[in-house]
Parts: structure tokens; sequence; C-alpha cells
């Protein structure tokens, strides 16, 4: 299957150097005001998804005017954040990877919901990151590399009560066979020292943060 990634701009904390991540070939999905956001810095929304109770009727007109397509929604009635509703989206559309900005924010319940989000593109093998201007999140099953994107630190954390069989290449501080359980901080503040590490582990789910302050 063809490589297709799709971009996921959503409502959140938004920032102009995402813009940066957009190649010629991607998808791009604006979520609710990140479609007008996409909008009001230039870009065409390939489709824009949501209920769209946070942008004012002008501003929607801008965004349909603008978008090849819309999905909307109704604000009370629905089962999905408009951040899922883009990712099954994305799904849809057979992505074969998916990246979201603007899904992190000063709503904590939003964020833990959309990084959980990404278990759904790893059981379709489907690999899924969330990116910011502190954070790069990413989640693995098996094995991840890890390229240095100008982050300081590579943090682990486990995203099932333990992952087993972690070990890592590259790093600062390495680890061989080790085990992480949910409420440790053993994983925590590592560093690359080449251009790219390696994650391997045996059994679990592990999230693989990349950050700065």
């Amino acid at each position: 299957m063809a490589e297709k990634r799709v971009l996921i701009f959503a409502g959140g904390n938004m920032s102009p150097v995402y813009l940066e991540e957009i190649r010629p070939n991607d998808l791009i999905i604006g979520a609710d005001r990140g479609a007008l956001f996409l909008v009001e810095h230039g870009i065409d929304p390939h489709i824009s998804v949501g209920d769209f109770d946070s942008i004012t009727q002008d501003e929607l007109d801008k965004v349909r005017s603008a978008s090849g397509e819309i999905i909307t929604c109704d604000p009370v009635n629905k089962d999905l954040t408009d951040t899922e509703l883009a990712y099954v989206i994305a799904l849809d559309h057979q992505a074969t990877e998916i990246v979201m900005m603007g899904v992190t924010g000063t709503r904590l319940d939003h964020t833990l919901a959309n990084i959980q989000i990404m278990l759904r593109g790893l059981q379709h093998q489907i690999q899924s990151a969330i990116c910011d201007t502190h954070n790069y999140i990413t989640l693995t099953g098996s094995t991840s590399v890890i390229q240095d994107r100008g982050f300081t630190y590579v943090s682990l954390l486990p995203l099932t009560p333990e992952v087993t069989g972690i070990s890592l290449t590259g790093f600062k501080y390495p680890l061989e066979n080790a085990t992480l359980r949910m409420g440790q901080s053993l994983g925590i503040s590592n560093q690359l020292v080449e251009q790219e590490g390696t994650i391997r582990i045996e059994s679990g789910l592990l999230l693989i943060i990349q950050s700065r302050d």
C-alpha cells in the first residue's frame, strides 16, 4: 500500500510553526477551530469536520468556502470529540501515518483522550503522533526508531500496567530487558546521544515523549 500521511489540525494550542510539518502529498483535516486556523493561514483543508460551536457563522462560512469537503455534526448529540471524528476519517482514508496538532492545551481530559486515540492507530498498524511546540508524542507496542527532532529529552511512560523487555540503543541511559510499571519514573528525561535511537519492547504499550521546557 502506498504511504498516505494525514495531518489533523484541531482547536487546542496552535502555532504557525505547525504549518512547517505540511508536505505536498499530505491529506489535511481541520477539526473545528483547527479548520479556521488553517484557512486564516492560507491553507485550504481537504476536509473540515466538527460541530463548529467554537467559531462564528462568518468564520464557518470562510471554512466552508475554503474546504474541499465539510462534515458537520450536532454539538450536543454526538458520541465523539471533533478530534476523534477527524481521526476516524483519517482511518477511513487508509492513512499509513497520522500526525495530530492542536490536540493539547488547557483541557487535560481532551489531551489524555487524544493520547489514547493513538491506540486505535496502533491496532491498525498505523503510526500516530501528537506534535506541539514542547512535545512530540508517539506510542509503540514493539520497536520504534526515534529521530532527533531537536527536543531535549526523551521520556518513556507505560500506557499499560507494565511494559516488559525494554531495550534502548542510542540513548544516554541505556536499558536492557527492563520493565516499567505505571507509577514509576525510571523512564523520565533520557536523552539521545546519536541522530536516532531505537526502543524495543516485548510486551505492553509504551508512550514515547520527546520534550523540551
